[in-house]
Protein backbone atom coordinates (compact mmCIF):
# COMPACT_ATOMS: atom_id res chain seq x y z
CA UNK A 1 0.00 0.00 0.00
CA UNK A 2 1.46 3.41 -1.24
CA UNK A 3 1.96 6.01 1.32
CA UNK A 4 -1.74 8.62 0.82
CA UNK A 5 -2.17 12.03 2.19
CA UNK A 6 -3.08 12.19 5.17
CA UNK A 7 -6.72 14.56 5.03
CA UNK A 8 -8.52 13.69 7.87
CA UNK A 9 -7.98 11.85 10.98
CA UNK A 10 -10.87 9.46 13.29
CA UNK A 11 -10.51 8.98 16.88
CA UNK A 12 -11.16 6.22 18.85
CA UNK A 13 -11.95 7.54 22.53
CA UNK A 14 -12.11 5.48 25.71
CA UNK A 15 -8.44 4.78 26.57
CA UNK A 16 -6.97 6.72 23.60
CA UNK A 17 -8.32 10.46 25.25
CA UNK A 18 -8.89 9.19 28.37
CA UNK A 19 -8.66 6.35 30.67
CA UNK A 20 -11.88 4.53 30.74
CA UNK A 21 -11.99 2.41 33.91
CA UNK A 22 -11.40 4.73 36.39
CA UNK A 23 -14.52 6.94 34.64
CA UNK A 24 -16.51 3.67 34.83
CA UNK A 25 -16.07 3.12 38.08
CA UNK A 26 -16.47 6.66 39.43
CA UNK A 27 -19.95 6.19 37.31
CA UNK A 28 -20.89 3.30 38.78
CA UNK A 29 -20.46 4.65 42.34
CA UNK A 30 -22.45 7.53 41.36
CA UNK A 31 -25.31 5.33 40.16
CA UNK A 32 -24.72 3.31 43.64
CA UNK A 33 -25.36 6.37 45.26
CA UNK A 34 -28.77 7.36 43.08
CA UNK A 35 -29.82 3.92 44.22
CA UNK A 36 -29.14 4.17 48.41
CA UNK A 37 -31.30 7.58 48.15
CA UNK A 38 -34.02 6.63 45.49
CA UNK A 39 -34.33 2.87 45.67
CA UNK A 40 -32.87 1.52 48.75
CA UNK A 41 -33.62 -2.29 48.02
CA UNK A 42 -31.95 -2.00 44.44
CA UNK A 43 -28.70 -0.91 46.23
CA UNK A 44 -28.86 -2.99 49.12
CA UNK A 45 -29.51 -6.67 46.36
CA UNK A 46 -27.05 -5.12 43.68
CA UNK A 47 -24.25 -3.06 45.16
CA UNK A 48 -21.92 -1.70 42.88
CA UNK A 49 -20.39 -5.42 42.47
CA UNK A 50 -23.77 -7.43 41.92
CA UNK A 51 -24.95 -4.61 39.81
CA UNK A 52 -21.79 -4.91 37.38
CA UNK A 53 -22.46 -8.83 37.30
CA UNK A 54 -25.92 -7.95 36.52
CA UNK A 55 -24.90 -5.85 33.21
CA UNK A 56 -22.69 -8.59 33.01
CA UNK A 57 -25.38 -10.81 32.57
CA UNK A 58 -27.49 -9.13 30.11
CA UNK A 59 -24.90 -8.28 27.92
CA UNK A 60 -24.42 -11.92 27.27
CA UNK A 61 -28.08 -12.45 27.14
CA UNK A 62 -28.25 -9.86 24.24
CA UNK A 63 -25.71 -10.41 21.93
CA UNK A 64 -27.74 -8.24 19.61
CA UNK A 65 -27.01 -5.40 21.60
CA UNK A 66 -23.33 -6.35 21.85
CA UNK A 67 -22.97 -2.18 20.18
CA UNK A 68 -25.73 -0.75 22.31
CA UNK A 69 -24.02 -0.33 25.89
CA UNK A 70 -26.78 2.66 26.81
CA UNK A 71 -29.24 0.12 26.41
CA UNK A 72 -27.31 -2.71 28.22
CA UNK A 73 -27.91 -0.30 30.83
CA UNK A 74 -31.12 0.35 30.55
CA UNK A 75 -32.65 -3.14 30.49
CA UNK A 76 -30.15 -4.19 33.67
CA UNK A 77 -31.42 -1.26 35.85
CA UNK A 78 -35.16 -2.37 34.68
CA UNK A 79 -34.91 -5.81 35.72
CA UNK A 80 -33.03 -4.54 38.58
CA UNK A 81 -36.20 -2.70 40.20
CA UNK A 82 -38.58 -5.26 38.78
CA UNK A 83 -36.31 -8.23 40.84
CA UNK A 84 -37.11 -5.55 44.13
CA UNK A 85 -40.37 -4.32 43.35
CA UNK A 86 -39.21 -0.49 43.38
CA UNK A 87 -40.42 1.58 40.56
CA UNK A 88 -39.52 1.23 36.50
CA UNK A 89 -40.52 4.81 36.24
CA UNK A 90 -36.60 5.21 38.16
CA UNK A 91 -34.95 4.35 35.28
CA UNK A 92 -34.30 7.04 33.15
CA UNK A 93 -32.94 9.26 36.27
CA UNK A 94 -31.19 6.36 37.37
CA UNK A 95 -29.25 6.03 33.98
CA UNK A 96 -28.89 9.55 33.93
CA UNK A 97 -26.98 9.72 37.31
CA UNK A 98 -24.71 7.16 35.39
CA UNK A 99 -24.38 8.92 32.13
CA UNK A 100 -23.20 12.58 33.86
CA UNK A 101 -20.60 10.74 35.80
CA UNK A 102 -19.39 9.06 32.57
CA UNK A 103 -18.69 11.07 30.78
CA UNK A 104 -16.85 13.37 33.02
CA UNK A 105 -13.75 12.26 32.10
CA UNK A 106 -10.04 13.16 32.92
CA UNK A 107 -8.02 13.47 29.72
CA UNK A 108 -4.86 12.25 28.92
CA UNK A 109 -2.51 15.22 29.67
CA UNK A 110 -1.35 15.26 25.40
CA UNK A 111 -5.14 15.16 25.00
CA UNK A 112 -5.88 19.19 24.95
CA UNK A 113 -2.66 20.32 23.32
CA UNK A 114 -2.66 17.41 20.68
CA UNK A 115 -6.75 17.99 19.74
CA UNK A 116 -6.07 21.81 19.46
CA UNK A 117 -2.89 21.51 17.17
CA UNK A 118 -4.55 18.45 15.42
CA UNK A 119 -8.31 20.06 14.57
CA UNK A 120 -6.57 23.11 13.02
CA UNK A 121 -4.76 21.60 10.36
CA UNK A 122 -7.46 18.20 9.21
CA UNK A 123 -11.07 17.28 10.34
CA UNK A 124 -11.38 14.84 13.11
CA UNK A 125 -14.16 12.33 13.62
CA UNK A 126 -15.25 10.34 16.50
CA UNK A 127 -15.25 6.70 16.20
CA UNK A 128 -16.22 4.85 19.23
CA UNK A 129 -18.24 1.57 20.13
CA UNK A 130 -18.50 3.10 23.78
CA UNK A 131 -21.34 5.59 24.89
CA UNK A 132 -19.46 8.85 25.48
CA UNK A 133 -21.52 12.11 24.45
CA UNK A 134 -18.72 15.12 22.76
CA UNK A 135 -20.61 17.38 24.23
CA UNK A 136 -20.89 16.63 27.63
CA UNK A 137 -17.18 15.66 27.80
CA UNK A 138 -16.29 19.32 26.88
CA UNK A 139 -14.25 18.74 23.78
CA UNK A 140 -16.56 18.44 20.92
CA UNK A 141 -15.45 21.85 19.76
CA UNK A 142 -12.23 19.57 17.93
CA UNK A 143 -14.56 17.74 16.41
CA UNK A 144 -16.51 17.41 12.70
CA UNK A 145 -18.87 14.34 14.17
CA UNK A 146 -19.47 11.49 16.03
CA UNK A 147 -19.42 7.66 14.96
CA UNK A 148 -21.01 5.64 17.56
CA UNK A 149 -21.43 1.87 17.31
CA UNK A 150 -25.16 2.01 19.04
CA UNK A 151 -25.96 4.60 16.17
CA UNK A 152 -24.75 2.50 13.31
CA UNK A 153 -25.71 -0.93 14.65
CA UNK A 154 -22.60 -2.61 14.65
CA UNK A 155 -19.17 -2.24 16.07
CA UNK A 156 -15.48 -1.86 15.40
CA UNK A 157 -13.74 -4.14 13.79
CA UNK A 158 -16.72 -4.27 11.60
CA UNK A 159 -16.18 -1.78 8.24
CA UNK A 160 -19.68 -0.30 8.47
CA UNK A 161 -18.61 2.28 11.27
CA UNK A 162 -15.09 3.21 9.18
CA UNK A 163 -17.63 3.50 5.78
CA UNK A 164 -19.90 5.84 8.02
CA UNK A 165 -16.99 7.62 8.79
CA UNK A 166 -15.42 8.06 5.47
CA UNK A 167 -18.96 9.42 4.30
CA UNK A 168 -19.34 11.57 6.88
CA UNK A 169 -15.75 13.69 6.48
CA UNK A 170 -16.58 13.09 2.57
CA UNK A 171 -12.98 11.82 2.14
CA UNK A 172 -11.29 8.46 0.65
CA UNK A 173 -10.58 5.34 3.18
CA UNK A 174 -7.13 5.66 2.23
CA UNK A 175 -6.83 9.80 3.02
CA UNK A 176 -8.02 9.27 6.47
CA UNK A 177 -5.54 8.28 9.74
CA UNK A 178 -7.30 6.21 12.18
CA UNK A 179 -6.01 6.41 15.56
CA UNK A 180 -6.56 3.99 18.43
CA UNK A 181 -5.50 2.08 21.69
CA UNK A 182 -6.96 -1.90 20.27
CA UNK A 183 -4.89 -3.40 17.65
CA UNK A 184 -8.30 -5.28 17.03
CA UNK A 185 -10.76 -3.18 17.19
CA UNK A 186 -9.02 0.18 16.32
CA UNK A 187 -5.64 -1.37 13.78
CA UNK A 188 -6.98 -4.28 12.18
CA UNK A 189 -10.36 -2.73 11.46
CA UNK A 190 -8.86 0.60 10.11
CA UNK A 191 -6.96 -2.16 7.87
CA UNK A 192 -9.97 -4.12 6.59
CA UNK A 193 -11.82 -0.83 5.84
CA UNK A 194 -8.38 0.78 4.02
CA UNK A 195 -7.87 3.58 6.58
CA UNK A 196 -3.96 4.21 7.40
CA UNK A 197 -3.47 3.46 11.00
CA UNK A 198 -1.47 4.04 13.91
CA UNK A 199 -1.67 2.38 17.56
CA UNK A 200 -1.39 4.71 20.55
CA UNK A 201 0.16 2.21 22.91
CA UNK A 202 0.29 4.69 26.20
CA UNK A 203 0.85 1.58 28.29
CA UNK A 204 4.34 -0.72 26.81
CA UNK A 205 1.46 -3.48 25.80
CA UNK A 206 2.96 -5.40 23.50
CA UNK A 207 1.65 -6.23 19.52
CA UNK A 208 -0.21 -9.60 19.09
CA UNK A 209 1.58 -11.71 16.68
CA UNK A 210 -2.09 -12.34 15.32
CA UNK A 211 -2.60 -8.42 14.16
CA UNK A 212 -0.53 -6.87 10.91
CA UNK A 213 1.01 -4.08 12.23
CA UNK A 214 -0.22 -0.51 12.31
CA UNK A 215 1.22 2.07 10.03
CA UNK A 216 2.51 3.90 13.32
CA UNK A 217 3.31 3.97 16.36
CA UNK A 218 2.72 6.27 19.06
CA UNK A 219 3.14 6.41 22.68
CA UNK A 220 1.01 9.86 22.99
CA UNK A 221 -1.39 12.42 20.72
CA UNK A 222 1.64 14.76 21.00
CA UNK A 223 3.55 12.23 18.49
CA UNK A 224 0.83 12.08 16.41
CA UNK A 225 0.32 15.66 16.20
CA UNK A 226 4.21 15.84 15.33
CA UNK A 227 3.27 13.41 12.89
CA UNK A 228 0.39 15.25 10.87
CA UNK A 229 2.72 18.52 10.87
Amino acid sequence: MGMHTVMALSLDLDDTLWPIWPTIERAELCLHEFLLMHAPKTAERFPVAGMRHLREHVAQAHPELAHDFTAQRRISLGHAFRLTGESEALVDPAFDAFFAARNDVTLYDDCLPALEHLAARVPIIALTNGNADLQRTGIARFFTGCISARNIGSAKPETPMFEAASRALGIAPENILHVGDDPWLDVQGAHNAGFQSAWINRTQALWPADVAPARHTITSLGELARLIG
